[in-house]
Parts: structure tokens; sequence; C-alpha cells
């Protein structure tokens, strides 16, 4: 696929790391609910390889994915990994035996996960490392992240590290870490009707900073997914390809990382990149903002 077939490229602040703004998330490389490995191994690496292929250059990770088995596929498929790859990964929550999601966020969590991150995917340092604040639900929750960003500056300066990304936070967490150290992006809960980072990512976008939506395709009431619908079959779309579109449109520093197990849907999902939408078919989308809106009040 061409530059702009996958949404046109991206360079990180202050860095060399360009990338194509259509990324790939590795999540679902692991078996049901993101624990054990897969039904299906080769089936794994073929999406990996087939993502490549089709020029993403921007995965995101994490080796608390499985534990372990996502970033053990992601080396099997591709290492040694071909030139200008990023992988992305984080930090700050751990899977005990039970499969829950627990915090892991003390210094010595963190230094112990760059390694286990390092060990698995086979690399010398890691080009970007998100902190994760893992609260009680899936939303963002205030208080200090100071501690857990100043060890990944520590380990920034070690040459563990490159760069360093936030990930579920708030305006005041991404200030608060900005003081210590800089910040290449930001990955957060965000799509079409889910909208609450509005004002988040338009002051990351005059600095420069990447926004990388988790959940771009989910939650989605009827009443939403109709608008979707109706989108869709006007360009000869699937209603998710449009989601995933509006997301590119929304503003330059927006970087996707749609995730599948299967290699026509991540052909799908790359295929969004090139969608054209008219100002109207922005408009109408939109809009299903402020139908969420309205809907919880």
């Amino acid at each position: 696929m061409s530059e702009e077939t996958l949404g046109g490229r991206f360079t990180f602040p202050g860095t060399s790391l360009t990338v194509q703004r259509m990324g790939y998330g590795a999540m679902q490389l692991a078996g049901p609910g993101v624990w054990g490995p897969p039904k299906d191994p080769s089936g794994a690496v073929a999406v990996l390889r087939e993502a490549v292929a089709g020029g993403v250059n921007h995965i995101d990770t994490s080796d608390y994915y499985g534990p372990h088995v996502t970033n053990q596929i992601i080396r099997q498929a591709l290492h040694p990994y071909p030139a200008g790859l990023v992988i992305v990964t984080k930090l700050g929550g751990r899977r005990p035996p039970d499969g829950s999601w627990r915090r892991a966020n003390s210094p010595q969590q963190l230094t112990a996960g760059v390694h286990d991150n390092l060990r698995n995917l086979g690399l010398d340092a890691l080009d970007v490392v998100n902190y994760r604040v893992i609260g009680s639900g899936h939303g963002a929750e205030e208080g200090s992240i100071a501690e857990q960003v100043t060890v990944l500056a520590d380990l920034r300066r070690k040459g563990l590290i490159r760069h360093i990304g936030l990930s579920n936070v708030t305006a005041a967490q991404v200030a608060e870490a900005q003081a210590i150290t800089d910040v290449v992006c930001v990955q957060n809960l965000y799509n079409v009707a889910d909208r609450d980072d509005d004002a988040l990512i338009d002051d990351l976008a005059r600095q420069g900073i990447a926004y990388v939506p988790f959940f771009p395709l989910g939650g989605f009431t009827p009443l939403q997914s109709s608008a979707l619908t109706s989108a869709a079959g006007r360009l000869g779309a699937t209603p998710m390809q449009v989601a995933l579109a509006w997301l590119l449109h929304r503003s330059p520093n927006m970087l996707l990382i749609p995730g599948t197990s299967s290699v026509a849907h991540l052909r799908e999902n790359l295929a969004a990149g090139g969608l054209t939408l008219s100002p109207q078919t922005v408009a109408e989308l939109d809009g299903i903002a402020a139908a969420a809106v309205t809907v919880k009040h």
C-alpha cells in the first residue's frame, strides 16, 4: 500500500521515528481474554507478516499481553526487524495466574517490565515505552504519576528506552510527565462516540505529539451504528472502516492501531486509510458524539 492509503506519515516529536498513521495493535494475537497462546499460532505470525508487507511500520504491544505471548510471536514473525519498524510497548500492568489485570507500577516492577520486553522482543533498546495507568475501570483517573515517569526517564538515560509515552492519562498527568521528561505520544480511550479527549487531542496536536486511540471501534449504540452504516453504504465501505477513517480525519497527530487476528480483517482495516470522507459525511459522524452525550445525560 502507498503512504496515502495508510493515512500518510507522522514523525514522533524530537525523534527520527517516522511511521505510517495506520498501524497495528498486537493485543489480539494472544489467546482468548488476551491470555495464553493463540489457537492458531501460525495464523498470528501470518497476520504480522502481512501487516509489515502491507506497509505498516508501527506495532503496538505489551509484555503483559499473554503474558509474554504477544511479544514472543512478534519476535518469531519479524526478527530480525526490518529497517524503520517502530515497536511501541507499555508498562504498568501485570497478569497474575488468575488472568486478571493488576497494577505493576513500583520502580522495581517497571524496571523488570522493561527487561521482560527487551528479552521477549529480542531488542537492546525499546523505541517507545508508554506508562499505562491502570485504575479501577477503563477510563483515566487523576493521581500523580511522577514516580513512575521518573523511573522511565532514568531507564531512558541508561539507554534501555529511547522515548517515553503515556497511556490512560488525564491532561493534568500529561503536564506532570512533561515537567519530568519529553513525551512523544499519548494513548487513551477515544472513538467517534467517546470524545472526552477532544481538547487534549487538540493541545497535543499543537505540540506535535502523537495521540493513539484505543478501543477505536467499540461501544457504539444502535443509533450511532446506524449513522456509520449509512455513511458506509454511500462510500462502499464497512461501518468500521468509516469509523477508522473518521479518526484519521479528526487530527493530523492521530495514529491508529486497530488489532485483529485475521489476515482478511487486517486488510479491511488497512484499507480504511485510503477512504476520503466528504465534509457532509464528517459532519454526520461528528453528530454521533452529540447523540452519545444526549444518551448519557
